[in-house]
């Protein structure tokens, strides 16, 4: 089945960052259990290394999910190959999802992935900002679909159906010079002044400072999607709740959504009641379960 087909049925499945509830995120394990729980597509995030690979994490340090600290920009792709990114999850990796030292992957190694799926697969790839590299980060990753024979008209590169997303509203308008705009995916998530705070561990002026430009970065991406700029919407589960008015008018002025990160079966269910197109989760077995019994 493909993934119109797919569809036309139930919501899409997105696997986040692999199927990260088992193995750890982004990991080779991640992705290929993916693969295997039946998800329609799988997420990315993508940083760029000191000699300019695409590698994937979702942090800007190393810290949270390897045994290296420190910046991912300032390091080379052979010294994160160093690195230990699976351990710290706990989980036992089955030895055809590789070894430990397999775990870490650049963009082109998951699309060598997704190629064996042996059918059509999406891959979500979100540009993660503040970068040190600015806007060179979407170019750099454009590079390199293009070398691995991506087709920006029609989005494919072999079977794998490729979109972009991200928080930030100059890179969703960077990508708009080259991409069409059914396959950018404007981020928004609701501004909260303490979880900034907590989140960055910094104090109530540098926390105040950090809401407000990132409050700004939502109400523009709120603007994009407005004006209809983009073809896809990117609120978290959260931002669902919180404004079902927004969500609403972007429903019925034809945006198609992608929400993320949905993984209780509540959420699940509220994104079937109000005909959410994608679901984003950790648990992407548990979500296909869920909505299947609920067809």
């Amino acid at each position: 089945m493909t993934i119109e087909e797919s569809a036309a049925a139930r919501p899409l499945v997105y696997a986040h960052r692999g199927a990260s509830g088992a193995f750890a995120e982004h990991t080779r394990a991640a992705y290929l259990q993916a693969i295997a729980d039946g998800a329609d597509g799988v997420e990315c995030d993508v940083h760029l290394t000191r000699d300019q690979h695409a590698v994937l994490l979702h942090d800007a340090t190393l810290d949270r999910t390897s045994n290296g600290t420190g910046p991912v920009a300032e390091r080379t792709l052979d010294e994160l190959r160093e690195l230990d990114f699976s351990s710290w999850k706990g989980a036992r990796i089955p030895e055809a999802y590789g070894a430990k030292s397999e775990q870490f992957l650049t963009l082109p190694e998951l699309l060598d992935i997704l190629r064996t799926a042996g059918r059509e697969i999406g891959l979500a790839i979100e540009f993660k900002h503040p970068s040190p590299y600015q806007l060179k980060l979407e170019d750099r990753v454009l590079e390199v679909l293009t070398a691995e024979g991506w087709d920006p008209a029609t989005g494919m590169l072999d079977n794998i159906r490729v979109s972009f997303m991200s928080f930030n509203p100059d890179s969703v308008r960077h990508l708009l010079q080259t991409v069409p705009a059914e396959a950018i995916c404007q981020l928004v998530d609701d501004v909260d002044v303490d979880e900034v705070r907590e989140r960055f561990s910094v104090g109530s002026i540098t926390g105040n400072a950090m809401a407000n430009v990132m409050k700004a970065a939502q109400l523009e991406g709120e603007e994009l999607l407005d004006q209809g700029a983009v073809g896809l919407a990117g609120p978290g589960i959260d931002y669902v709740r919180e404004f079902p008015d927004t969500v609403r008018r972007w429903l019925e002025s034809g945006r198609r959504f992608r929400v993320w990160t949905v993984d209780a079966p509540e959420d699940v269910d509220l994104c079937r009641e109000l005909g959410i197109q994608e679901i984003t989760t950790n648990r992407p077995a548990e979500v296909l379960e869920r909505i299947s019994v609920s067809l």
